[in-house]
This record gives C-alpha cells, sequence and structure tokens, in this order.
C-alpha cells in the first residue's frame, strides 16, 4: 500500500527580535525586575505544572529543594537528551522557538539562582544544536545572558552540550556524570541533585517541555495555566503519535484529552488496510494500553490508573500486520544495547530477555521461555535496579505478555513467526528442521 504524501511546510524558527515581537522575553523581565526567585518557584507550583520529562513529578516542588541561602555556584540544566524511542517532541519545540526555551531556562535559573546553566542535547540533533547555539548568542548580545542581566546585578551563563548518545544519558544523574566528563552511570542518591548536582553543587534538571512552558506561566499566572487542562495536572501536552495511523505527528492539545481522540481525531485513525491492537502511550519504555483503554484520560493519573504511564505523551501504534513478538524484540534489542552495565539484574538481564524473544520470533522458542520472560519482568523490576532504565524495558514486554499472549504461543507451537509470510513458504516445502 502506498502512503499518503503530506506535505511539510517547515518555517524558520523565531529570531530573537521576531520572538521579542510575539512577547518574548518579557517572562524574563517581569521575574527577574519584580518578583522574588521564591515567588517564581511558588508560582510554577501553584500551576500544578508536572514534569514534562516522563515522571512527571510537580516542576515547582522540584526547585523548591533547592537550598537557598548557601555560597557558591549552582546549575540548571536542560535535559535534552531526547533518546526515548518513539519520541520526538523536545526536537519540534528546540528546532520551532529556540527562544522560548532559553528564556524558560533564564526564568528557572533566576528562581534557583543558578549562575551557570547547560542544554545537555542528544549528538543526532543537528539542526536544533545550530539553532540554539545561535539563539543563545543572540540573548547574550541582546543582554538576557551573561553579567547583571537587564542591569538587576543577577548573572547567569549557559552553555549548549552535546551529549555521546546515550540513552542512559536521559537519567538525570548519569546526565551528570556525563556533563562532567565521566562514564554515564546512575548516581546513588540521596543525595539528591538538588542539593549535590553537578560537581557536587545544588543543580536542578528539567526537560526542554517542562522550560518552554514556564515562560507563558510567568506570563499568564497560575490560574491561567490550570485551566488549559482538561484534569488535575496543569496546562498543555505536546502530545504525538507514530505507526500506521493516517497522520502521525505531534499537537500540543489539553492536558487530559482521550487516548481516542488522539489517535481517530488527530492522528486520523488507522491507515487503510490496518486495524488498531495496542499503543505505547508514551515511548518504548511503558506498557500497552489497549482498545478498553481507548477512552481513558490522557494525564498522569488516568494513563497510571489504566496500569501504564503516560511519560512522554508520545504514542506508538501497534497494528495488526506488525508482529508483537518482533515488535517487544525490537524494543529489547535496543535497551539491553544502552545499558550502562552498572548493575548486575540490567547488564546480564536485558540480554537475556532479547535472546529468548529472538528464540521465539525465529520458531526456536519452547513453552517455558514465557515462564522465563515473566520471571525476568519481575527481577528487573522496579527496586531490584540501580536505576529506572531495566524496569522501564519490562514494561512494554510484561504487557505483550499479558494481553498478545496468543502471539507469542503461536509462535512457539507453529515455530515461527505467523506475521513472516516466509516461514509459511519454508513449512510448506518440508524444510521444517532449517529451524531448529
Amino acid at each position: 500500500m502506498e502512503r499518503p504524501l503530506t506535505q511539510h511546510i517547515t518555517f524558520p524558527p523565531l529570531g530573537l527580535r521576531q520572538y521579542e515581537a510575539v512577547g518574548g522575553y518579557q517572562a524574563a523581565r517581569k521575574a527577574i525586575r519584580h518578583m522574588q526567585p521564591q515567588e517564581v518557584t511558588a508560582l510554577v507550583k501553584d500551576s500544578n505544572m508536572k514534569g514534562r520529562g516522563g515522571a512527571g513529578f510537580s516542576t515547582g516542588m522540584k526547585w523548591s529543594f533547592v537550598p537557598m541561602n548557601v555560597q557558591g555556584p549552582k546549575y540548571l540544566i536542560c535535559n535534552a537528551d531526547e533518546m526515548e524511542p518513539g519520541t520526538f517532541k523536545d526536537r519540534w519545540l528546540l528546532e520551532g522557538n529556540p527562544h522560548q526555551l532559553i528564556e524558560g531556562m533564564i526564568v528557572a535559573a533566576y528562581a534557583i539562582q543558578a549562575t551557570e546553566s547547560f542544554v545537555f542535547m542528544r549528538w543526532a540533533y543537528k539542526v536544533a544544536a545550530e539553532e540554539i547555539r545561535k539563539a543563545i548568542q543572540e540573548a547574550y548580545d541582546a543582554g538576557y545572558l551573561g553579567k547583571n542581566i537587564l542591569g538587576t546585578g543577577y548573572s547567569l551563563e549557559m552553555h549548549l552540550h552535546t551529549g555521546v548518545g546515550r540513552y542512559m544519558c536521559g537519567e538525570e544523574t548519569a546526565l551528570l556524570n556525563s556533563l562532567e566528563g565521566k562514564r554515564a552511570t546512575p548516581r546513588s542518591k540521596p543525595p539528591f541533585p538538588q542539593v549535590s548536582g553537578l560537581f557536587g553543587k545544588p543543580t536542578i534538571v528539567n526537560n526542554v517541555e517542562t522550560l518552554c512552558y514556564i515562560p507563558h506561566i510567568v506570563n499568564k499566572g497560575a490560574d491561567w495555566f490550570q485551566k488549559l487542562s482538561l484534569t488535575a495536572d496543569g496546562g498543555t501536552k505536546i502530545y504525538g503519535v507514530s505507526g500506521h495511523v493516517k497522520n502521525p505527528g505531534a499537537w500540543e492539545l489539553p492536558m487530559g484529552i482521550t487516548l481516542r481522540e488522539l489517535i481517530e481525531e488527530h492522528a486520523g485513525g488507522m491507515q487503510d488496510g490496518y486495524r488498531f491492537r495496542g499503543v505505547l502511550p508514551g515511548g518504548a519504555s511503558t506498557d500497552f494500553l489497549v482498545e478498553e483503554h481507548m477512552d481513558i484520560q490522557l494525564d498522569f493519573a488516568g494513563v497510571a490508573a489504566a496500569g501504564s504511564r503516560l511519560g512522554t505523551g508520545t504514542m506508538i501504534v501497534l497494528d495488526d500486520q506488525t508482529c508483537p513478538v518482533g515488535f517487544v524484540h525490537n524494543l529489547e534489542h535496543f535497551f539491553a544495547q544502552e545499558s550502562c552495565g552498572f548493575c548486575t539484574p540490567c547488564r546480564e538481564g536485558l540480554p537475556w530477555t532479547e535472546k529468548l524473544l529472538w528464540a521465539i520470533e525465529q520458531g526456536r522458542g519452547r513453552m517455558e521461555d514465557l515462564e522465563l520472560l515473566e520471571s525476568q519482568t519481575r527481577l528487573l523490576g522496579p527496586g531490584n535496579t540501580f536505576c529506572a532504565l531495566a524496569p522501564g524495558a519490562m514494561e512494554p514486554l510484561q504487557s505483550a505478555l499479558k494481553y498478545f499472549r496468543e502471539d507469542f504461543e503461536r509462535h512457539i507451537k507453529e515455530e515461527g513467526c505467523p506475521y513472516n509470510h516466509h516461514h509459511h513458504h519454508l513449512h510448506s516445502t518440508g524444510h521444517e528442521h532449517l529451524h531448529r
């Protein structure tokens, strides 16, 4: 089937003057000139903004853990290491409006009284890196960054750091190690980064999308932000959909729209000839939701109640012509490759999980393998590993075993992948021995 070609018009991002013309840097002026740092934090807390990096922790609450009466440097870091498979919302913001991010960072840095800030960016985002580098320079030239910003006595330096392209760097303490020039392995907590982070100093790490909302909250207030949402979690959210839908993409919508509205209206429903089977709602490290969940609200609580996580809010749709075993094997291959090797369950368990799935996909699986896979989802689950990488990797697997179990069983009984017509051809010619 030929895919319809959709016309994408890309606009160049707003330069400094254009950004100012639509109200840019008003929030930075307002915060630095007319608000106390603690007032900014209180405002963001009242807005009920939850972090958009995937965990959904209250942003204002996180900021409030930074000690305000200490001498010496503090750091604000933007996590732009968008490595979650299926997730492309931060790239859209970075390339579309770099000054919006920089202004959000200035306000956030002021709130915690940081003196230095970093954009930690995925190495592959070449266009985004170019845009951010240019925008940082423009902000310096206009006096929004550097010494004595707007004559207020507050100073902030900002740097772009492109990472090495490891999924692990998205975990905030591993990101800090990487930024310090060490291996990207996670740190033991406590101490939490808010107290002892980059170079042992108080540090806040926020996601790109989180920081991009900050100027708007400062300009328009906490009530306004809350009212944009359909649920208790404040604001709008950038939702994305990929897979065999008619109109894959990303959209800014009220927090709490239903899964059905997102997939059927915004993503245009399934492409002709494909049927919906399931969806990973927030990138690869979330549990499948299926047909029965279509009317849940897509906020942090709603998706959790359905047994998954909102995560990044960017969905990967599984259709009836894609093999769920192959789909999950592909993800586990990625996670096994991206394990930092720091703790044993993840380092040893993920390659083992991947090999079991590959054997099943190749027609070499045994029924006992399904029990082994289920034991892996427990052994690599929350509380048994040093960070959340392996528990996240288990989410698509445990839910696939639950919702698509008959597919796993068919692979084993038929000694091959039922979705792969090549196997049927081999079986009909009596070459079954090739599969052993």
